[in-house]
């Protein structure tokens, strides 16, 4: 009899997207997801829990209200945003919420857990400093289906003049978003830059002469627009394991990013794209502007990209990780 593995996610972000992963690939591995406000009101989250299960998988935010005590629980760390450099990216509501009941909530998972993961090993050690976590904590990266994410081979980029940089990801501070219209304002003339709504923004991003809101993508639909576009920049300043740069780099893509958290785990400067200075306009406007003149470079760092997944970010290889921890577990 295959084991029932459960799990309780918030919706409209890259964790969605992995625990579908794992539901979609592992079998008796279910999944709820609920909405991200109840993140404010987490003693609703109780509903969610599921005792005739034989092992748990959840994020680590807010374990602690949506495990069984009597069943085997397995926490994921996809991000950690409470240690006192990012308080500078934080708004006043999330400030406290980190220092006080997150933090508080997150230690409790910690007690629960018979196993803990995290995405990134900059992730990690992060978890073990900030929280003073001694346990072991294995390091399980995201991956993306090479097959689904692929490289366009048609030549059309090249074609059309205009050079296209992608932003994609949810319209917030920690995303870097309080820099793109900078950006965009002072890119070549031939280069357009391409925002992505995000899943979870309410109201629309700016969109300018130089800057353009395509809205809010399903991920099903990303594929084509990554195969569309010339390049993706991320201006972030916290990231645990972005499934949009890996995604990006599979399609062949060279990335302009932040020299922050994870991404120099993903990212190597000069080979798959540039690492940039946590808000340093003038580099990410360089930078983007050297692969613009360059085609030959944007199909060389893009195809050290996809190499590079194919050798340590795929679908595949995430959920036989997990599937081996899991069957330890059990």
């Amino acid at each position: 009899m295959r084991p029932r593995i459960h799990s309780v996610v918030p919706g409209g972000s890259g964790v969605e997207v992995v625990h579908g992963a794992l539901r979609d690939n592992i079998p008796g591995y279910s999944m709820a997801h609920y909405s991200p406000k109840l993140e404010y009101l987490p003693v609703m989250l109780r509903r969610y829990r599921s005792t005739n299960v034989d092992l748990q998988h959840m994020p680590a935010d807010h374990a602690m209200f949506l495990a069984a005590s009597d069943v085997p629980l397995a926490i994921t760390f996809h991000n950690y945003v409470l240690d006192a450099w990012m308080r500078r990216y934080s708004s006043p509501v999330q400030k406290l919420h980190y220092a006080t009941d997150l933090r508080y909530f997150i230690k409790q998972a910690l007690h629960k857990a018979d196993t803990v993961t995290a995405v990134s090993q900059f992730t990690a050690d992060l978890v073990g400093k900030d929280l003073g976590y001694g346990g072991d904590i294995h390091v399980i990266p995201n991956g993306v289906d090479e097959e689904l994410f692929k490289p366009r081979n048609d030549g059309r980029r090249d074609a059309r003049g205009k050079v296209r940089v992608l932003f994609s990801g949810n319209p917030t501070r920690r995303k870097g978003v309080q820099w793109l219209k900078e950006i965009a304002d002072q890119l070549p003339a031939q280069v357009e830059l391409f925002v992505t709504q995000g899943l979870r923004a309410h109201r629309k991003i700016f969109s300018g002469s130089s800057m353009y809101c395509v809205g809010a993508v399903p991920h099903k639909d990303m594929p084509a627009l990554y195969r569309d576009v010339d390049m993706v920049l991320s201006c972030t300043v916290r990231e645990g394991m972005p499934l949009s740069i890996i995604e990006a780099m599979a399609c062949g893509l060279p990335v302009v990013a932040s020299d922050c958290s994870s991404l120099p785990e993903l990212i190597d400067h000069g080979k798959g794209g540039f690492l940039c200075g946590v808000g340093d306009v003038p580099d990410f406007v360089k930078r983007i502007g050297q692969l613009a003149d360059s085609p030959g470079l944007r199909r060389e760092m893009g195809l050290y990209n996809r190499h590079k997944v194919e050798s340590c970010f795929t679908l595949s290889g995430m959920i036989d990780a997990y599937r081996m921890l899991f069957d330890d577990m059990l």
